[in-house]
């Protein structure tokens, strides 16, 4: 099958076709009886064993690509070196795909709305298949647990290189936990979730492509956040090492020559002070002083890197050394270069999409738009796909600690109120369009663990704004002055609700404010960016914190049950309890004491994240957990079980909608964008 490519010259694409021609298309739709242990790819043992001996190929235009990657060789070796020995081979869709092109992408702003472009060259250890069940290797060739879950060993590819043509062995996961995560020079506190317990693990490198995790307690969970996580195990030392003296003998005198003062100013300018990928690269905030550093930014082994990063956007081009290949030897990725575009209004963003410019959206849309899309797709630029989505359930959570009403907030019958004055049927068809189900808030995402009951989805959640008045009456919050506003401890109960568009459908915080101004509790409201919404969050500076994952799947709660308990949430979904989170945090030399239920929930949840996910003795203490939340409503949901857009260009291929849209398991990551071509 041959399959034109859109901006190849004639003789690049003559070249690409020759080879696409001779090699044997094997694709998941057409198998041609070749499988794998895992669905969707293989390994290259597999392929050969099923009697196929590919050639390797590569991008005709990867000399170009790759010299415009600062610091990178000026000359490439054969992709056959490039490549690790044993590549992983991806089972593309449809088709082998066609090299070349631009994919054009959206994002709100820098660290906003930009995640879902982050998982297009996204890679980890391990990733979920897009089954969104199983998790299968990647970076990693294969794993191994011991019986309590306190060891976990990878085995990593021979030969695998960094971006920049180094390899890439065990050593790189030591450097990343010794060097930088347990570095106070980078990380003046250790993140919290590199400890167990408040104990760092053990790494060691048992050879070059072994690697161990020994862990104090037991941690079945931590195989699943390397699935999933942005977090990656793994930073070159060649490069970042030679600031240390650890290292590097030199490496005082090298980073004076450079304008380092310290160790930690030295790796952070590179690594950005955390493993967050989000934040603006040495090129945006400081273009002068990157041009003259060996890189701009840091070697990688995702399937693109970033040569330009400015206010506007940033734009990537293809990493000649990955480690992945399709089945008839090509390396990939196929698409030569990501542009992303930041456009902080929807309105513009909503433009760009109905005028064909962009090739692939989904974070950031919303259920209540679906029709304007479909609406503008009549010249058949793009396609409006429908995605079921995880953790997608907006919540309100009452500051407990709040200046003004914190004695009123605390008290959970005055969040049942709240709850039982929301109607959310018809919430679910003004804003869902009748796509869903009313549903409480719960710790946990339904639908991704065994132990949540409809009793637990359904808590509190019918219409009885009746019954709320009865109760907010029994709370001592009347209007006494007839001027439709309740009135407590001798103030107006009026409450500053903040928003960020991001949090979720506009149109629905419109409509609780109504609800609730009905049963006589003002809300004034006001929309902020999504950056100072967080902000405000992480301060428990907010009466009521919103934002639309009221939880988040098993596989996050089984490494980090941060949902369980205070704050019950993070700086991404700010909850509520913060004083409480303190004192257990400092073992109450801050913050407040919190009630029995909440001391219960973190001997429980301690429990749970020591036990494999879907065993009984999980459910069982997961069961609990859930029956504390929906007798105490901290958070209070709304719509669950709802679906968002997905929008792609006609000419990107090997596309499959995604059975799930969401960040609990990293956007496109499980669906191997790097298999994706473009056509035109």
């Amino acid at each position: 099958m041959l399959h034109s490519a859109k901006l190849l010259s004639g003789v690049a694409l003559a070249a690409l076709l020759a080879v696409s021609a001779q090699a044997a298309e094997i694709t998941v739709a057409d198998s041609q009886g070749v499988a794998g242990a895992y669905p969707n790819q293989l390994e290259l043992t597999e392929l050969t064993a099923a009697g196929q001996t590919p050639t390797f190929a590569e991008n005709p235009d990867i000399a170009a690509l790759n010299a415009r990657i600062q610091g990178n060789p000026e000359s490439l070796p054969p992709v056959a070196e490039r490549l690790p020995s044993e590549p992983l081979v991806v089972m593309p869709y449809e088709a082998i795909g066609s090299y070349g092109g631009v994919l054009d992408v959206l994002s709100n702003a820098t660290e906003a709305g930009t995640t879902d472009v982050l998982s297009l060259r996204h890679v980890n250890l391990v990733r979920f298949a897009d089954d969104t069940q199983t998790i299968v290797p990647n970076v990693a060739k294969y794993w191994t647990w011991n019986d309590d879950f306190t060891e976990l060993t990878f085995v990593l590819r021979t030969g695998h290189k960094w971006s920049d043509g180094e390899p890439f062995t065990a050593a790189d996961v030591v450097f990343w936990y010794d060097d930088l995560i347990l570095n106070a020079q980078v990380y003046e506190k250790t993140p919290a979730a590199w400890l167990w317990d408040g104990t760092p693990a053990t790494v060691e490198a048992l050879d070059e492509v072994t690697v161990k995790f020994t862990l104090p307690i037991s941690a079945p969970g931590l195989l699943g956040r390397f699935a999933i996580s942005h977090a990656q195990p793994f930073q070159p030392q060649h490069f970042l090492g030679q600031f240390m003296e650890k290292h590097n003998a030199d490496a005082a005198a090298l980073r004076e020559a450079m304008g380092f003062g310290t160790e930690g100013e030295a790796i952070n300018w590179f690594y950005g002070g955390s493993d967050w990928k989000d934040v603006p690269q040495p090129i945006l905030k400081d273009p002068a002083r990157a041009a003259s550093m060996p890189k701009a930014v840091l070697p990688t082994l995702e399937a693109y890197i970033v040569v330009d990063d400015t206010a506007e956007g940033r734009r990537l081009v293809a990493n000649p050394f990955f480690h992945q290949i399709d089945t008839a030897g090509n390396q990939l990725p196929y698409i030569n270069e990501i542009n992303e575009l930041y456009v902080p209004e929807k309105a513009d963003r909503s433009a760009k999409i109905v005028n064909g410019e962009v090739d692939y959206k989904t974070q950031s849309l919303f259920l209540a738009d679906f029709s304007f899309y479909k609406e503008n797709d009549g010249q058949g630029a793009y396609t409006v796909h429908l995605v079921p989505t995880v953790g997608e359930t907006i919540y309100y959570a009452f500051n407990v600690d709040d200046p003004d009403f914190g004695r009123l907030f605390e008290q959970v019958e005055f969040r049942k109120a709240m709850s039982l004055a929301i109607d959310r049927d018809e919430i679910l068809d003004l804003v869902y369009l009748g796509q869903g189900e009313p549903v409480q808030a719960t710790p946990a995402e339904p639908g991704t663990v065994a132990f949540l009951t409809e009793e637990h989805l359904t808590a509190f959640t019918h219409y009885d704004p009746d019954a709320a008045n009865t109760i907010l009456d029994r709370l001592g919050a009347k209007d006494s002055n007839g001027d439709g506003v309740r009135e407590f401890d001798g103030k107006d109960l009026s409450i500053r609700m903040f928003f960020a568009k991001q949090g979720g459908p506009v149109k629905a915080h419109e409509l609780v404010r109504g609800y609730w101004e009905r049963i006589g509790v003002k809300v004034d409201q006001s929309e902020i960016s999504t950056e100072d919404y967080r902000l405000k969050g992480s301060a428990a500076d907010l009466s009521i914190a919103s934002w639309r994952d009221a939880s988040r799947a098993g596989v996050i709660i089984a490494q980090d049950p941060f949902m369980f308990v205070p704050p019950f949430g993070d700086r991404w979904q700010p909850g509520t309890g913060y004083q409480w989170a303190a004192w257990l945090r400092t073992e109450g030399a801050e913050g407040r004491e919190p009630p029995a239920a909440v001391k219960q929930l973190v001997e429980l949840s301690n429990s749970f994240k020591a036990l494999p996910l879907g065993s009984e003795e999980s459910n069982e203490i997961g069961r609990q957990i859930a029956d504390i939340h929906a007798e105490n409503l901290w958070k209070i949901g709304l719509v669950g079980s709802t679906i968002q857009p997905a929008i792609t260009s006609n000419n990107l291929k090997n596309f499959r909608p995604f059975t799930s849209a969401t960040y609990d398991y990293y956007w496109a990551y499980p669906y191997a964008p790097t298999q994706w071509y473009l056509t035109q």
